[in-house]
């Protein structure tokens, strides 16, 4: 290019812009198959992919941990004065717990205790077996006052009403299971009773079919909730391995067998949420954290089952055919739908984290391919840990859900931050996908995240 002998600072400007483009357009030659290894492209994910660091996750259950350590604090108040109740000989009808975000009794909150367990068990950190310990043991402490007071008064105000006298499986199921954890853990306080008590409750007082299957009256008579399979067989295998009782195994095993036996579509891997009896037909709505409910409660079974038991196998191959079922209707982002085979319905966290659980902890006791699915789990995480905000709540998280038999119910249940049912699959997907990476490696092998096999 001829520069003229004269030239001033616009023509300069001009001729710099000129110079500049010409470049660029040399430097920005559209790539092609010769020019370019286009397979090495990155591409644009919308959640990070690869495996994450267990510092990485550890820093996410911290988050997690605060916000609900403070959120949820182990301290009784009197409700008229607000001030704190330190003397356990000076309870009375205004005893309460201090205000929190979250009800410390509550199933969800039974799923939380687990869940803080084992996020000691994978970090070292006995700070999260503490938060358990320090709460299960404010309600063992406080229980036989309570106790007492009912022999007189059938509805003396209590905090622990749902504890001393439970009306459901969803009183019942979760937090017992959770406190035999913790009393098999060492935990230092009486359990006993409150744990004997609600298997009394389950084993006994719970309605059930003529076959023995657990059952509900609502919403419509004679009713199987898919729900209650945790809310029960969680609890009834951890009494097995405390006591050594067979007959908890076996009512265990045949729950699994007679729910399986009248929910689960062998098609497509997938339970319907509910049955009822008296329906000529039964809508399939493949509910997501249902079906997380059944999935971590044959995780939770064969953890403890005996092998030699005669439901092992059986109980195995369930779990096997469901997570088979569940693998494929994983979003491109991580998570599962809220219904899981209707992707325009939203995608949910809690049944996410459950599903990401379970799976790492099924590939982690060595029941499925873990080439196959370790990716699956680890998406997973990687999924939720998006949805952990700065102040360590759980986004995305459906509220607490009846049962229903048309799709809008479904597709437009809320979402809240004080959905208390996601914080415990978090803490439990994190703590299982810790232990994951402890005793596997993963690697980027031409552009996906693979198992690197040991040689």
């Amino acid at each position: 290019m001829n520069l003229p002998k004269r030239i001033n600072i616009k023509n300069l400007s001009i001729l710099l812009l000129a110079l500049s483009a010409q470049t660029e357009t040399i430097a920005q030659e559209p790539a092609n198959d010769v020019t370019t290894p286009l397979h090495l492209l990155q591409p644009d994910y919308p959640t990070p992919y690869g495996a994450k660091s267990v510092e990485e996750i550890t820093a996410t259950l911290d988050r997690v941990y605060n916000f609900l350590d403070a959120s949820t604090p182990a301290t009784l108040v009197d409700s008229k004065s607000n001030k704190e109740v330190t003397n356990l000989k000076k309870l009375d009808e205004n005893t309460i717990f201090a205000p929190g975000a979250f009800r410390l009794t509550s199933y969800e909150w039974g799923v939380t205790y687990a869940g803080m367990l084992l996020a000691s068990e994978a970090t070292g950190n006995p700070k999260y077996t503490n938060y358990t310990n320090d709460r299960i043991k404010l309600i063992a402490d406080i229980a036989p006052y309570y106790w007492e007071q009912l022999k007189n008064k059938k509805d003396f105000p209590s905090p622990i009403s749902s504890v001393l006298k439970p009306h459901a499986l969803d009183d019942a199921g979760a937090i017992c299971a959770a406190m035999i954890k913790a009393e098999r853990a060492g935990i230092k306080a009486d359990l006993r009773p409150l744990i004997d008590n609600f298997i009394d409750y389950i084993s006994n007082k719970e309605f059930r079919f003529s076959d023995g299957t657990l059952a509900r009256n609502r919403p419509q008579p004679n009713t199987l909730w898919l729900d209650d399979l945790f809310m029960s067989v969680p609890a009834l295998a951890q009494m097995g391995k405390l006591t050594g009782e067979a007959k908890y195994y076996d009512d265990a095993v045949k729950q699994v067998a007679q729910f399986s036996e009248r929910m689960f579509n062998k098609e497509n891997g997938l339970y319907m949420h509910g049955w009822v009896m008296s329906m000529e037909e039964h809508p399939q709505y493949h509910w997501a954290r249902a079906n997380g409910w059944a999935v971590m409660t044959m995780v939770e079974l064969l953890e403890v089952l005996p092998q030699n038991h005669p439901g092992y196998t059986k109980v195995l191959t369930q779990l096997r055919d469901h997570i088979k079922g569940l693998a494929p209707y994983q979003d491109g982002t991580g998570f599962w739908h809220q219904l899981i085979d209707r992707n325009d319905t939203y995608l949910e966290t809690s049944a996410t984290a459950i599903y990401t659980y379970a799976i790492a902890r099924a590939i982690n006791r060595g029941y499925i391919d873990k080439l196959a699915y370790s990716p699956v789990a680890l998406l997973g995480w990687n999924a939720v840990a998006t949805k952990v905000n700065s102040k360590g709540q759980v986004e995305g998280t459906c509220v607490g859900t009846g049962m229903g038999f048309d799709p809008a119910f479904y597709y437009y249940r809320p979402i809240n931050v004080f959905a208390a049912h996601g914080y415990g699959p978090v803490m439990l997907a994190g703590a299982e996908i810790i232990h994951l990476l402890k005793n596997n490696d993963f690697e980027i092998n031409d552009s996906s995240l693979q198992l690197k096999v040991r040689k």
